[in-house]
């Protein structure tokens, strides 16, 4: 869906929240602390269901960008592709969260490394796989979003 004239999206925010998301799982494997991916995948998949209250996007809007420490980058484009690959990062690390719970720790561990990789991907070098899948569903008549992206 192309984005409308008014229709724009902070890079910086997206940005600030890929890099909260990829740190925060590094550091959960490099504790071993599953806990931290389930914390994570939450704050994901609230931040899909309700945009507004994505805790690592307000920490940017609230903190970093009111500081100065961050410049907004706003693009013109729609929301909805990325929050629908937030939604399927969130989808995985809560599948990845049932591979610990029954004992599946290294599917668990992989699972939570594609979240990482993809996330990374999207960072640094801009193709945000989850908005190709999107993009590729709609081309197919398959509008996967909620109304609240569309507001």
């Amino acid at each position: 869906m192309p984005a409308s004239s008014s229709s724009r999206v902070d890079y910086t925010a997206l940005k600030v929240n890929q890099s909260f998301i990829i740190g925060l799982l590094v550091l959960a494997f490099l504790l071993d602390a599953s806990w931290l991916v389930a914390f994570v995948g939450l704050v994901m998949l609230v931040g899909t269901i309700w945009p507004q209250a994505g805790l690592f996007k307000r920490i940017y809007s609230d903190l970093l960008k009111p500081a100065g420490l961050l410049k907004p980058d706003p693009r013109p484009d729609t929301p909805a592709p990325h929050l629908f690959a937030q939604g399927v990062g969130a989808i995985v690390l809560g599948i990845a969260m049932l591979a610990f719970a029954t004992g599946g720790i290294v599917a668990g561990w992989l699972l939570t490394s594609v979240v990482i990789v993809l996330a990374a991907v999207n960072l640094f070098a801009g193709f945000c796989a989850g908005c190709f899948i999107y993009f590729q569903l709609a081309r197919r008549g398959i509008q996967l979003d909620l109304p609240i992206w569309r507001a």
